[in-house]
């Protein structure tokens, strides 16, 4: 099925390009997805979705099939298979990004979608309106986000000043400490504690914490964006190419809630077939 969105983004048409190409930096915006893994040019993840008390968590994994960075044009491959075997999405999303603006990008998206088992009986109409709904919301945690990363640049701006430590304190190796007294810049400290680099970079609520250490396999590295963004922990001991993200599990996108009326009026028709069968069952009984 064709499903067509459009939303707009406050940023000039270069940066909101450079944001919404990041996977890994949009993610969290996404309801009801969650990346877990990055190979390559595959994220890897799941989208979880439910009607009443029925759960499905749909895992795969999507791929730039086409990024043109001259005109703005990208286009989006996904699959995923239910992970109890009931059925399997796919989906090529196209996204154009046009100025509106100097400072606002629209954004048009044209998604080719297709799903087999259960969630494929709603149809169309049923689709469209959940897939408008969970634009909207994307577009709205997407304009937060982007609301946070404005608050923490220009906090980063009005620092007082930046004093730095340069010092050598076991012989072994530097110890650095660069920190910003006003809370507006980021503390970073980097030491050199025998086995490797310690890195502690963070930014008292406005920006980007930040740690990396050598635990002797591999660097260890997690990045928190103040409850907006992704946690990211990379092993790269064993690992080969793959990049472990740690992000939180989402709450499943509630299609009853998305779609509205169209979703309720098929669960309530089903509901009352089911007890139609069972009154009819119990009267067969009786006169039995």
């Amino acid at each position: 099925m064709e499903l067509k969105n459009s939303f707009e983004v406050a940023r000039p048409i270069d940066e909101a390009w450079a944001v919404l190409t990041d996977l890994e930096r949009i993610a969290p915006c996404l309801p009801g997805a969650q990346l877990t893994e990055v190979e390559g040019d595959d994220y890897r993840g799941s989208v979880k979705v439910k009607v009443g008390p029925i759960t499905a968590q749909f895992k795969g994994a999507a791929n730039f099939v086409e990024r043109n960075d001259q005109d703005h044009t990208a286009v989006l491959s996904g699959k995923g298979r239910d992970t109890r075997g009931a059925g399997n999405a796919s989906a090529l999303i196209t996204a154009r990004l046009e100025a509106v603006s100097d400072s606002t990008t629209s954004v048009d998206v044209d998604t080719d979608l297709r799903i087999t088992g259960k969630f494929a009986q709603f149809g169309r109409g049923v689709m469209a309106d959940v897939s408008a709904t969970l634009m909207d919301q994307f577009a709205q945690n997407l304009a937060e986000m982007l609301a946070e990363d404005g608050a923490g640049q220009g906090g980063a701006a009005t620092a007082e000043a930046t004093a730095v430590d340069v010092s050598d304190a076991g012989g072994g190796g530097a110890d650095v400490d660069v920190s910003d007294a006003g809370g507006g810049g980021a503390d970073v400290d980097v030491s050199d504690d025998g086995g490797g680099a310690d890195v502690d970079a963070s930014d008292d609520g406005d920006g980007a914490d930040v740690d990396v250490s050598d635990d002797g396999g591999g660097a260890d590295v997690d990045a928190d964006a103040g409850g907006g963004g992704a946690d990211v922990d990379m092993d790269t001991a064993g690992v080969g190419g793959v990049r472990r993200i740690d992000m939180p599990e989402p709450a499943a996108i509630d299609l009853i809630d998305a779609a509205g009326a169209p979703v309720a009026k098929r669960v309530a028709a089903l509901a009352a077939v089911v007890v139609a069968l069972v009154l009819l069952r119990r009267l067969l009984r009786r006169s039995r």
